[in-house]
């Protein structure tokens, strides 16, 4: 029974089995496996050894995601982008996170969906760099049409840079986290292309590893 263990031929891994971009879509155009929605007070996140989206634990304040809430498959948080924080001297060694804006109620999450990068706020989360990149879901009828952070109400950002500054508070625990840089789209783009090579600096021997069993 179960002869064949490729369990990839039915459901990709959200991290490994998926692209950052469709084939010829614009750089600025990113692939995003959705973890959480602004409905959720628990958080959640991929078990990264099977793909399967978990719970990491309750919030313990009401606060809750003001944007859709993921990651870019195929990027690594590694030395190439902690070179791009200068209060960093390492990164936070997980998918790059990103948060996506949309008109409409998405109420659910282990999906997929297409979003144009905008900006990126700088996140130092214990002295690691741990960024949150910042989009618009593609085709959105309403910020559609949104090319950099700095056309979205500036209370975009803000919600976003106190969500982040609070979602690990705990008892008795001091947190030490920055939310202060807020970025554009141009900088954004240089952080998933260090993103992008830090994943296959990191893990290009899995895939040619997948490769050579496929045969």
């Amino acid at each position: 029974m179960y002869e064949n263990r490729n369990f990839n031929r039915w459901r990709r891994h959200p991290w490994h089995g998926l692209r950052a971009r469709a084939d010829g879509a614009p750089e600025d155009i990113v692939q995003v496996y959705i973890e959480m929605t602004p409905a959720d007070v628990v958080k959640y996140e991929v078990d990264k050894n099977s793909g399967f989206l978990m719970v990491d634990r309750p919030q313990r304040t009401t606060s809750s995601p003001p944007a859709l809430y993921g990651f870019i498959p195929r990027t690594y948080c590694g030395e190439e982008v902690a070179k791009r924080c200068p209060h960093a001297d390492v990164a936070d060694h997980d998918p790059l996170d990103i948060c996506v804006y949309s008109e409409r109620h998405i109420t659910r999450a282990d999906i997929i969906l297409n979003a144009r990068v905008v900006g990126g706020i700088q996140m130092i989360d214990g002295g690691e760099a741990d960024d949150k990149i910042v989009a618009i879901l593609e085709g959105d009828n309403i910020w559609g049409d949104v090319n950099d952070i700095s056309d979205l109400p500036p209370i975009k950002a803000e919600r976003l840079q106190h969500y982040f500054s609070t979602y690990k508070m705990q008892p008795d625990k001091e947190l030490d986290i920055k939310v202060d840089f807020v970025y554009g789209r141009e900088e954004a783009l240089k952080v998933i292309a260090a993103a992008e090579k830090d994943y296959w600096d990191n893990f290009e021997h899995l895939h040619a590893q997948a490769r050579a069993e496929e045969g």
